[in-house]
């Protein structure tokens, strides 16, 4: 058979180099490198997010109109388009790369720090770590004492843990080894007991006293981005975390383009496999870091929305996507971890928290059982924004909940130079009546791009100022320069490109306005509609919880005034962070928070948003800013009437 032709792709700035055969993409290339470029459309060659700059060597690229003329006389081309032909040299500009996001970790919010910390302020759970660790002395038989070895050991996990021999399993390979184990560590051992539904199984043991070598990670598999805390279940303390990209952007920014991705390419066991490498990355980071043996973790506990529960277990995901949209699995029991591939203790064991629907996952689920939803008195609202804006509403006594399409606007995708929020990403910004533009970015550097919480600052101001008007259109009789006219309609000039850390203007447009004003109407009609079937009003709502990265960082008054959230007094409204991972790192602490993950996913009941025509009528009536009836929105109605007379 004849050798396929082998390439090279250089990467500046990073000065990474790599091989794959001709033909293959420059995209292609980038993620072999494991360098990781801008892309909402997951290489479909329709957001122009992906744009390089070919220095030397020989591409084929179809002609496309995302690239404007200056840009092609300057070689720029699409890394998702383009087919490297033979050796070449690749920049990446700075406006396509990639970097390391504000990823909210789990710990920033104040609301849910302790939640992170302490092992006794866990919302009166319980203390029972899901796998733990338990040091026995045996008495040794004898003629007058003649028990099997392994009833000797139940009897004596009995009389330690008051776990009934009835409610306990131990596997063959296990029993194999136990006469040895225990007469070589002088009946002095250590068993490794885990949580399986009605059953205790001994999971391993060990000569001596291991029981302090005792660890568990907890795990948010988000879409964009994966969180893992390391925790010791012996003392219940979170020792470290990390973060990083979950590296299946490469098959689509959403998870409903790596669905499709997934059936298109029969992918979805390379979609599974990245997820896991993810996995494995974060835990051997973390077990280096602190000096700890991989052998010692012995639980995994995972939390997602239910397309990435679905990619990481290897689950059917495409009825997801299809009507009547029915998950492969939303209750699904341990299983070893070793069985998808996660690096951990041999026979350690993987959870995973419930979803309630295909569009209301576990990280939902998570979240409510970390703030506690289901010991609430008063009425509470507790919103997740992303891609999807999931919303649940409820006490102690019930809970409702849907999904709203809100799209990647807030998350920056789709809007002319949005980003996430990483490094340079304008993520505050006010524009005064003069139309100074007064901006703050994360890491305190040139703005290269606009994130979801700048954008949403954005658009207030922008309505504030005058710019826009309640339909969100341009006032176009405004007297700056900053306002201007283009083949493709009207932009603002947020910050020129002197001041700017790319080389172009920062502009926001008319159809970026657009854009975002639905994402916003969508979240706004869900909360809506959940109100109305419960016949409830905003006034009763006492306490707001937002989660998530982008809700840890949006200014609330901006939010009201542009119409996402209901006008209420911001007090009640609170930070919660990323109660994904507070969920998850709960139930890996106390079987008592998993089990109440359970119940919260089975009492919930989901609301289809889809074919409900009262929350198309709410949407479209959200669909201005902020709403068509601002008797709504009466504090806002003041806002701006006291702004315009200025």
């Amino acid at each position: 058979m004849a050798r396929k032709n082998v390439v090279k792709v250089h990467f500046l700035p990073n000065d990474v180099t790599v091989e794959l055969e001709s033909g293959r993409t420059v995209f292609e290339a980038a993620h072999k490198a494991r360098i990781y470029i801008c892309s909402v459309c997951g290489g479909e060659g329709t957001c122009g997010k992906c744009k390089v700059v070919l220095k030397k060597g020989q591409i084929d690229s179809k002609p496309t109109s995302l690239l404007g003329h200056d840009e092609i006389e300057k070689n720029y081309i699409l890394a998702c388009q383009a087919r490297v032909l033979g050796n070449v040299q690749i920049f990446i500009p700075e406006e396509t790369r990639l970097e390391r996001s504000k990823i909210l970790v789990g710990e920033e919010s104040p609301e849910m720090g302790l939640l992170a910390h302490t092992k006794t302020d866990s919302r009166h759970f319980l203390i029972e770590p899901l796998v733990r660790k338990v040091f026995l002395e045996l008495e040794s038989p004898t003629m007058d004492d003649n028990v099997a070895d392994h009833e000797r050991l139940y009897n004596a996990i009995n009389k330690k843990t008051n776990t009934a021999s009835d409610r306990m399993q131990t596997g063959y390979r296990i029993l194999k080894q136990l006469p040895t184990v225990l007469r070589e560590g002088d009946w002095k051992v250590t068993v490794t007991l885990a949580y399986r539904g009605s059953t205790t199984e001994v999971v391993e043991i060990q000569q001596g006293d291991t029981s302090r070598n005792n660890f568990g990670v907890a795990i948010d598999v988000g879409t964009t981005t994966v969180v893992a805390h390391l925790v010791d279940l012996a003392t219940c303390r979170t020792l470290d975390s990390e973060a990083t990209y979950n590296s299946q952007i490469e098959f689509g920014e959403d998870y409903i383009q790596r669905i499709i991705y997934g059936e298109q390419n029969n992918a979805f066991g390379e979609i599974h496999n990245t997820i896991i490498n993810d996995i494995n990355n974060l835990i051997s980071t973390l077990v280096k870091r602190n000096f700890i043996n991989l052998h010692d973790i012995t639980a995994v506990v995972c939390a997602g929305n239910t397309a990435m529960m679905h990619f990481l277990l290897e689950l059917e995901p495409t009825r997801i996507r299809r009507e009547p949209y029915i998950p492969s699995a939303n209750f699904i029991p341990p299983i070893r971890a070793s069985e998808i591939g996660i690096k951990i203790n041999p026979r350690g064991l993987l959870y995973t928290l419930p979803s309630v629907g295909a569009y209301v996952g576990a990280d939902i689920t998570a979240g409510a059982t970390a703030i506690r939803l289901d010991q609430a008195d008063a009425l509470s609202l507790f919103i997740d924004i992303g891609t999807n804006g999931e919303v649940v509403l409820g006490n102690k006594e019930w809970m409702v909940c849907c999904s709203a399409s809100a799209g990647p606007s807030f998350e920056g995708s789709g809007v002319h130079n949005g980003m996430r929020a990483a490094k340079g990403a304008i993520e505050k910004i006010n524009i005064t009546r003069d139309f100074h533009v007064e901006y703050k970015t994360i890491g305190n550097v040139p703005p290269r791009g606009i994130c979801g919480s700048g954008l949403l600052d954005c658009i207030a101001s922008l309505l504030r100022s005058g710019v826009i008007n309640k339909s969100g259109n341009f006032n176009t009789g405004l007297r700056t320069d900053r306002l201007r006219k283009t083949e493709d309609g009207y932009e603002f000039v947020l910050v020129n490109r002197v001041g700017a850390g790319i080389d172009d203007d920062i502009i926001i447009t008319q159809a970026d306005i657009t854009h975002l004003i639905r994402s916003k109407a969508a979240i706004y009609a869900a909360i809506s509609t959940l109100l109305d079937a419960m016949n409830m009003s905003v006034d009763t709502i006492e306490h707001v919880y937002l989660a998530g990265g982008f809700g840890n960082y949006l200014d609330v008054r901006s939010a009201i005034t542009i119409g996402m959230l209901p006008d209420m007094p911001t007090s009640r409204v609170k930070f919660v962070g990323n109660t994904c991972v507070a969920g998850a790192k709960l139930s890996l602490l106390s079987k008592e928070a998993f089990l109440t993950a359970q119940q919260i996913a089975s009492k919930m009941t989901y609301f289809d948003l889809m074919g409900n025509t009262k929350f198309m009528e709410k949407f479209m009536s959200a669909n201005f800013l902020p709403h068509t009836n601002l008797d709504e929105f009466p504090s806002v109605y003041e806002e701006l009437a006291a702004h315009s007379s200025l």
